[in-house]
Formats: structure tokens, C-alpha cells, sequence
């Protein structure tokens, strides 16, 4: 009798395992198509409340309409303790609480309308619009802190002759020459709506702003045109009379320019910028002092980068703080010395709000996409929980690994293993290589449309996201690497991985494949041609083929000189040519899937082009595929191209990938969509 109870709970405790394993199931692109998370977050001043929105993508799959992310409003009153606010058909942005905390504001377009002001009280009660600009969207707002005035940041004017114009078929676009600034306004906010908003003058290109407590001035992003170069390279922080439209004053930061926030006692700024102008990212915290500009950084050097910060009601300033893979929240006293660290654990914090002393935050973790969780004395509380379904996902087990480079450069990515582990000789690799390469990959939640993840570990491969040479957080020391070195050494740190991956057990050396968007594009097609023999596949999404040409059609020359190439292209066109995919075709072996945006202005389509008009004439041999994706950019928005990309990607590493046989014969041009799916973007 005394050993069978124990036996009996030791049996029963084994037969829940092995029913639980036996109900786990691999995760896949439907799963993929239909994820939410957790979009943005405000709290009211007293810290009582949270309110959240829901980001979702319609589930195509399922049957649901095209489109792109949805943001639907709830309010959060603790832990497991929220509900929905608005109708399932308002789609909302920009929510805020008014200064009393009786009303969540938020703008939404009603029907046909241009977008507005809107509010909703928190006691119940009907949304009504609260302000607006008459033939404008508003694009962002802010309240004043006596909640009598709503300040909005409105698109340009209408131009009714230009658009008589363009109906009459005079419709030709003078490139870069016709700039539409945004205007700034302020409304009464009342019991009926202020049709007669009152314009303030702004600087040049207006891209956010905020009033501070006196409600008599205010700081706002401006560039000189709406150029993203200009916002890479110009764009400053200007200290504004709300009353006369006056800049007092500017602040001088020589580089990238990032979130910025007003003390509670308005003396001073926290401000997430560069060090200088061949800074690659804006990842330095500096305190700015509103009297006179002056700025000072507190985390300058340090391997780290600052991601978000917020001020508390008591002066202090809590920031968010990535350490290479995993993150932090750090408190600063007014002064800038630090008060205290908490370690994310298992949690990537990536953005933060606080109202009063509450301190709200956006996180992942290996095994759910964003949530919110609120700061404790004892750590990070949860209180929501989307996609309830991912508890039957089989999870590949996810982890920080570090390898030395051949250089004795130390680096580090995120793995993610087979479901099950690696089998003895290694399993199918896919390399996945962020864009930037100014970024970094986190140990967090890491499967998306174009991040084969989990999807991929449940289909017996290893995904590797490397954060190579060039990446953030590690310091800008670290990122600068990168400047004036394309391929050389950040993409042999591609290389390394695979090779430390194989000698860990954990890679097979010959069925490794690599993707990547963007600069993991351009990434992935150097690894297909340069690097073809170590690579076995790839996936090349909105990549880069060609440097010289690519100066010549992207929009962001002058960033990319400041902080990429160090150099223009007549500086030394062998060398930028040799730098180039394109160059180095006759080495190509490795069957490649290239993917891009029709309609992307960062990296002209003309670079995918190239690459596949190049590989078709000088290795006819070698597989080869070009999609263009109509109506995407740089990167796909809408749900029915997502779903698209990730079942062609899959497709892709399966057929030359897991089987190892560079030479099998191209998959079907047309992904098999499940029944009820209403149909794909996308064209070859």
C-alpha cells in the first residue's frame, strides 16, 4: 500500500505527458497567417488603467477579405482582465488617454471620412469624433496637459487645381520636386466639434511631436523635406512656442534621430539618437536640457542599445535596453545616474508607456509574440494572452549561441533547433539574416511571413538568425564594423556560423540555405553566387544585387554613404562592382527564389531583375525564380502576399534544401492554397 500511490501518480503523470506530446502538432503558415499580438499601449496618469490594441492580419486561409494589419482598441484593468472597447469593424491607431483618464482617444477614418480625433469614454458610452482638420487625416495628435485643446499633425492642404489637373489626365510626378508637409493644428475640445481648428507654423517636414506639461510649448521631429534621406540624415529635434509658431531652439545631434520624451517637470528631454552622423543606428540615451539645447549621452560606448524610454511621475526615466540577444529595464534618476536594472529573463522587452509610477511593456518570448506585462516589484506581470492555440504547438527548443569568427570576432544569434533536435550528421540549416544590417535579432518570438521559425523547426530543419558584423546591439564600436566593408567581414561571419553550427552537431555542412530581406537580401544573394558552395538554397526577398546601380535608384543615398559604404560609387567602381552579386554569377550553384515588391522605392525592383536576368543567361542551369509581389513595397503588408511568400519560401527550402539536390526541377509556379482561401497577391 505505501508504494502504490506513488506508482499510480507516476503513472498517471507519465500518460498526461505522453497525451500531451501525442496532441502537440507542428506549427505552420496557416498558423503563421493568423497570429495577433499586442500593437500599442497607453496608460492613464493614474495608472489604473492600460489601454491596448490588438494587431491582426485578415486570415486569408480562413476565408477572410485582403488586407493589411487591423488594430483593434481594449482596455486592461489587471492581469487576464481586459475586453474589447470598439466594434470589431473600427480599426484604430494613435490611442491615448485624455489628462483626466476619463476618455481613450484614438484617430480612425469613420467610413469614407478623412481620419479624425475620436474618443470613447471609459465608463461607458458611445465613440464621438473630439477633432479634425477639414480635408485632412490626421496623422498623429496630442492632448494639451489641461485637456481643454487637441493639438494634430494633418496632411498637406488640398491642391484642387492639381487634382483637376490630374483628372484631365495631367498627371506626370516631377521626382522628389513635390513635397506635401504635413501642418500642425489646434482644436477645442468640447461638447460639439471645432470646425475651425487654428494652423501653428511649423519647420519643414514634421514627422511627430509633442507638448510639453506647460502647454505652452512643444517638440517636434523635422526634416527638411519628407525625403526618408532627410530622415535618416536631417532630421532634428525643435523646440516650439505653440502660441507664435517660434523655434526657440534646436537640437544640434549630428546623426540618426530616435524616440524622444518630455520630463514631467519640463527641463528636460530624454532622446534616442546617434553618436555622430556614421552613427548606423539611433541606440545612444542622451538627456537633453530644454533651456538650452545642450545634450549629453548616458550610455555612449556601452555594448548595449536603447530601444524605448518613458518618463515616470516621480522624474525618473525607465528605458529599454537590448544587450545583444536579450534585453533589460533600466531605471535612471532625473540626473542620469542609475537607480536600478531588472533583466528581462525570458522576455525581449521592446517598447514601454507609463502612467504615474506604472510602468507598462511590450514583450516576446521564444514561445508567444507580444504581450503586455506590467513591472512589479517581484518582475515583468502578464496581463494578456493572445493566440491561446500556441499551447498544442511542438516548439523547437529556442536559445542564445555564440561562436568565435576567424578573426576571434566574438558573435552572436538566436537558434532555433529541429522539434526533436538535430539528428546524428546535422539537420537541413537556414541561415535567416536580418536587414540593416543596422538590427538585431533578439531571443524572442522569431517566426513570421518571411522568418521561417518554428514553422521551419517543425519541419525537422535549424533556423540560425545571425546578428553579424554590423548589427546593434553590441555598441556602436561593433555596428561600425560594417561601414566601408560590405561582404567582408560581416557576411564571412555568415559563413563561421554555418561552420560552428557543424561542428556543434547541429547543421548538416551540405544542406545549408540562407534568406533574408533587404540587406539580408543582399546577404542571401551573395551567398548564392560568391558564396554558392557553402550554400545549398536561398530565399532572397527586396535584396540588393547591384551597388552601383543600387545608388542610382534607391532613396537613400546619402545614408548610405554616411553609414554603409563610406565612399560613392565613382569613389571606385571596381570595387563597388565587386561587391556585387551580379559580379560573381559564374560561381552561382545554388538554386535561388527571388522575391520583391513591385512598387518598392528603397531597393528598386531592378536589383531582383538583374540578379534573375543574370543567372538565366550565365547559369541556365542553375534553378532560378523571380516573383514580384504587385502593390508591396519594401516588404509585403497585405495578408493574402504574407501567406504567399511564406508557403513559396517553404516550398523552395523543401524541394532544394531538405533533399540536398541542387538540381531538382522547379516547384509549381502557383503555391497549393487551402480550401475557402480567397486568393494570393502574388505574380511570377
Amino acid at each position: 500500500m505505501t508504494f502504490r500511490a506513488p506508482l499510480t501518480a507516476g503513472i498517471l503523470l507519465a500518460t498526461a505527458s505522453l497525451a500531451a506530446q501525442a496532441q502537440a502538432r507542428p506549427m505552420t503558415p496557416e498558423d503563421v497567417a493568423r497570429l495577433e499580438s499586442v500593437g500599442t499601449i497607453a496608460v492613464s496618469s493614474d495608472g489604473s488603467r492600460i489601454a491596448y490594441t490588438t494587431a491582426s492580419l485578415p486570415d486569408v486561409t480562413d476565408g477572410e477579405e485582403n488586407g493589411s494589419t487591423e488594430e483593434r482598441l481594449n482596455l486592461a484593468y489587471g492581469p487576464n482582465n481586459a475586453r474589447a472597447f470598439l466594434p470589431e469593424d473600427i480599426d484604430v491607431s494613435g490611442i491615448s488617454f485624455s489628462p483626466d483618464g476619463r476618455m481613450i482617444s484614438f484617430v480612425w477614418a469613420d467610413e469614407d471620412e478623412k481620419s479624425a480625433v475620436w474618443g470613447i469614454p471609459v465608463d461607458g458610452g458611445g465613440q464621438r469624433k473630439l477633432a479634425a482638420v477639414d480635408g485632412a487625416g490626421v496623422r498623429s495628435y496630442a492632448w494639451s496637459p489641461d485637456g481643454t485643446t487637441i493639438w494634430m499633425l494633418a496632411g498637406a492642404e488640398e491642391d484642387k487645381a492639381r487634382d483637376k489637373q490630374s483628372k484631365a489626365g495631367f498627371n506626370a510626378i516631377v521626382y522628389e520636386e513635390e513635397a506635401k508637409l504635413t501642418r500642425l493644428f489646434s482644436a477645442r475640445v468640447g461638447e460639439t466639434l471645432d470646425t475651425d481648428p487654428k494652423a501653428v507654423t511649423i519647420p519643414g517636414y514634421v514627422s511627430a511631436f509633442r507638448v510639453a506639461p506647460d502647454g505652452r510649448h512643444a517638440v517636434v521631429d523635422s526634416a527638411p523635406t519628407p525625403q526618408i534621406d532627410d530622415a535618416y540624415t536631417s532630421k532634428r529635434a525643435h523646440i516650439l512656442d505653440l502660441t507664435s509658431g517660434k523655434v526657440l531652439r534646436v537640437v544640434e545631434t549630428p546623426g540618426k534621430l530616435g524616440d524622444i520624451e518630455i520630463s514631467p517637470d519640463g527641463t528636460q528631454l530624454s532622446m534616442i539618437a546617434g553618436v555622430d552622423m556614421n552613427d548606423p543606428a539611433e541606440t545612444t540615451l542622451h538627456l537633453v536640457d530644454m533651456a538650452t539645447g545642450q545634450y549629453r549621452a548616458l550610455n555612449a560606448g556601452a555594448p548595449e542599445a536603447a530601444v524605448d524610454a518613458e518618463w515616470l511621475a516621480d522624474g525618473r526615466l525607465a528605458a529599454v535596453i537590448h544587450k545583444g540577444a536579450q534585453s533589460a529595464l533600466r531605471i535612471y534618476n532625473a540626473d542620469g545616474s542609475v537607480a536600478a536594472e531588472h533583466d528581462g529573463g525570458e522576455l525581449i522587452l521592446s517598447s514601454i508607456q507609463a502612467g504615474g509610477n506604472t510602468i507598462a511593456v511590450e514583450a516576446s518570448s521564444p514561445q508567444h509574440p507580444t504581450e503586455l506585462f506590467v513591472w512589479k516589484d517581484d518582475g515583468f506581470q502578464r496581463w494578456t494572452t493572445h493566440n491561446d492555440w500556441l499551447k498544442d504547438i511542438d516548439f523547437g527548443k529556442q536559445r542564445a549561441f555564440t561562436y568565435t569568427a576567424r578573426d576571434g570576432q566574438e558573435v552572436e544569434g538566436v537558434l532555433i533547433e529541429p522539434v526533436g533536435g538535430a539528428k546524428r550528421g546535422g539537420a537541413p540549416l537556414i541561415l535567416n539574416v536580418h536587414g540593416g544590417p543596422e538590427a538585431h535579432d533578439s531571443n524572442g518570438w522569431q517566426t513570421a511571413y518571411s522568418k521561417p521559425g518554428q514553422v521551419a523547426a517543425g519541419q525537422g530543419y535549424a533556423v540560425f538568425l545571425p546578428n553579424y558584423r554590423g548589427s546593434t546591439g553590441y555598441g556602436t564600436a561593433f555596428s561600425k564594423q560594417h561601414t566601408g566593408n560590405y561582404t567582408d567581414p560581416e557576411f564571412t561571419d555568415l559563413v563561421d556560423a554555418k561552420r560552428a553550427l557543424v561542428d556543434a552537431g547541429i547543421a548538416d555542412p551540405d544542406r545549408t540555405g540562407i534568406t533574408g530581406g533587404s540587406y539580408g537580401g543582399y546577404a542571401t544573394g551573395w551567398a548564392a553566387t560568391a558564396l554558392s558552395d557553402e550554400f545549398a538554397a536561398g530565399v532572397m526577398f527586396v535584396g540588393i544585387s547591384n551597388q552601383v546601380s543600387k545608388f542610382g535608384t534607391t532613396d537613400i543615398p546619402y545614408e548610405m554613404y554616411n553609414v554603409h559604404s563610406g565612399k560613392w560609387p565613382w569613389d571606385d567602381w571596381q570595387a563597388m562592382l565587386e561587391v556585387s552579386p551580379i559580379y560573381h554569377v559564374d560561381k552561382a550553384n545554388t538554386p535561388l527564389l527571388i522575391m520583391h515588391g513591385a512598387d518598392d522605392t528603397r531597393v528598386a525592383p531592378s536589383q531582383s531583375y538583374e540578379l534573375y536576368r543574370s543567372m538565366k543567361v550565365r547559369k541556365p542551369d542553375v534553378p532560378v525564380r523571380l516573383v514580384l509581389f504587385p502593390g508591396e513595397g519594401h516588404g509585403n503588408s497585405r495578408a493574402a502576399a504574407r501567406y504567399d511568400y511564406n508557403l513559396r519560401m517553404m516550398r523552395w527550402f523543401d524541394t532544394y534544401l531538405k533533399t540536398g539536390d541542387r538540381k531538382a526541377k522547379l516547384p509549381a509556379t502557383r503555391p497549393d492554397l487551402p480550401a475557402g482561401t480567397t486568393g494570393t497577391a502574388s505574380a511570377d
